[in-house]
């Protein structure tokens, strides 16, 4: 479980464009903000 500071592990996910953004790519360049919360539909 990662921790508040903890660097992200590096992964990849399509884009809404079909290409493939990796995390590492932004590493030092840009800032990233991950945010993770459940579908509307779900019962969480």
């Amino acid at each position: 479980m990662l921790k508040d500071g903890d660097k992200a592990p590096d992964f990849t996910l399509p884009s809404h464009t079909g290409s493939k953004i990796t995390l590492s790519q932004y590493r030092g360049e840009k800032n990233v903000v991950l945010a993770f919360y459940p579908l509307d539909w779900t019962p969480v």
